[in-house]
C-alpha cells in the first residue's frame, strides 16, 4: 500500500480531487469539501491545515485535519459542525475502510504525538484502526444530538405527541397573534440583515461566524435547501432560525430570538412553523438539532445519539504519557458519574 499523500492548502485538495467530494456525490453537507473550503479559512484559518489521503485501488480515505501545535492534530470542525468523520470515496467495504485508515495511522505516529478527534457519532471503527497501528486511544462521551424521525407521521399526528406544557405554551401565546411568521428559501441582503440584527439582541454571545453563517447560507439558498424563518413584530424580524433541508434530513443550524421578547415567546412559535413546514411541506424523514445537550431540544425531539472525542497519544513519545494518563483518568472519573 502506498504511503498517504498529504496536502497543506485546500486549493491542493481540489485539484487533486475535482468534484468528487461535491454535492452531486456526497450525501452529508459537513462530508463535503466545499464545507471544509469555507469553515477552515472563516473560522479556523489561524490554524495550519493538515490533509492524508489513503488510496487503495479504487477507493480512498479522506481525514481533515488541522495542526494547532507541533506534533499534536485535531479533527477539522467547531462548534458549526454536527458531525466529523473520515471520508471514504469509491465504496469500500469494512475491511478495506479498515485497511485505509490504518496505514494513515501508521504514518501519523512517525511524527505525531496526540491527535483530539471530536465531534464522533460511530467512533468504533476509527478508533479500533488507530489501536491496530499502535497508538493509545481514549474514547469520552462530550454531549449528545438530538434526532426526530418522522416515521411517515404529518405535523398533527407529531404535534399530539409533544409534551403538554409545550402545546399548551405555542396555544396560549398563538392566540394573541403578537408576531408574522415566515420562511425563505431564497437569500436576500435584506433577510441577512434581519438575521444579524435579531443575533445582535439575542440572548446567546455576539455570533463569531457571522461570515461563514453568511456564506452558508448563501451557497444552500443556490442550491435551493435553505430555510431561513422570521418572526416579526411590527414588521421587525425578532427571531430567527436557519435550517438547511437535503436528502430526506432537516438541518437546524442556529436559532435566536431578541431577549426582549422573551414573554411572547416568538421562538417557540417559530418552531412550531419550521417543523411543520419541514414534515408537511418538504415531507423530510429526519430532522437533527445538531450538537449541544440544551434542556429545550428535548421537548421537541425524540432520540438522543451520544457524541465521542477519542484522544489518541503515542505510546513511543514520552511527552504523551502524562496527558495520556490525565484524559484515561477523566474518562475513568466521567464514566464513574454517569453510572
Amino acid at each position: 500500500m502506498l504511503v498517504p499523500r498529504e496536502y497543506r492548502t485546500l486549493s491542493e485538495v481540489r485539484s487533486a480531487i475535482g468534484g468528487r467530494m461535491d454535492r452531486a456525490h456526497i450525501d452529508s453537507l459537513f462530508d463535503r469539501l466545499d464545507w471544509f473550503e469555507t469553515l477552515h479559512p472563516l473560522c479556523l484559518g489561524d490554524t495550519p491545515l493538515r490533509v492524508f489521503q489513503q488510496t487503495e485501488d479504487a477507493c480512498e480515505a479522506w481525514l481533515f485535519l488541522l495542526a494547532p501545535s507541533a506534533r499534536r492534530l485535531t479533527a477539522l470542525a467547531n462548534w458549526y459542525s454536527f458531525a466529523w468523520s473520515p471520508i471514504f470515496l469509491g465504496e469500500p467495504d469494512a475491511r478495506q475502510q479498515s485497511r485505509l485508515l490504518e496505514n494513515i495511522a501508521r504514518h501519523l505516529l512517525r511524527e505525531q504525538a496526540q491527535i483530539n478527534l471530536y465531534p464522533l457519532a460511530l467512533p468504533g471503527p476509527l478508533i479500533g484502526a488507530f489501536r491496530r497501528a499502535g497508538w493509545f486511544a481514549v474514547q469520552r462521551p462530550m454531549g449528545g444530538r438530538y434526532l426526530l424521525h418522522v416515521d411517515g407521521r404529518d405535523f398533527a399526528s407529531y404535534w399530539a405527541q409533544r409534551p403538554g406544557r409545550l402545546r399548551n405554551q405555542v396555544r396560549r401565546k398563538a392566540r394573541l397573534g403578537r408576531y408574522d411568521l415566515s420562511i425563505h428559501n431564497k437569500l436576500t441582503d435584506t433577510l441577512w440583515q434581519d438575521y444579524v440584527d435579531v443575533q445582535a439582541h439575542s440572548w446567546k454571545a455576539p455570533e463569531p461566524g457571522l461570515n461563514f453563517l453568511r456564506v452558508l447560507a448563501q451557497r444552500e439558498s443556490d442550491a435551493g435547501t435553505l430555510r431561513l424563518g422570521f418572526a416579526r413584530l411590527d414588521g421587525r424580524a425578532v427571531a430567527t432560525q436557519l435550517w438547511t433541508v437535503e436528502h430526506g434530513t432537516a438541518l437546524i443550524h442556529k436559532l435566536a430570538h431578541d431577549r426582549t421578547q422573551d414573554e411572547g415567546s416568538p421562538g417557540t412559535l417559530l418552531s412550531h412553523a419550521m417543523f411543520a413546514h419541514a414534515i408537511d411541506q418538504d415531507r423530510v424523514a429526519t430532522i437533527d438539532y445538531g450538537t449541544g445537550d440544551n434542556d429545550y431540544k428535548r421537548e421537541w425531539m425524540d432520540e438522543r445519539i451520544p457524541l465521542y472525542q477519542i484522544d489518541l497519544f503515542n505510546p513511543r513519545r514520552a511527552s504523551s504519557w502524562i496527558p495520556a494518563a490525565r484524559t484515561c483518568i477523566s474518562a475513568l472519573v466521567g464514566y464513574a458519574a454517569s453510572h
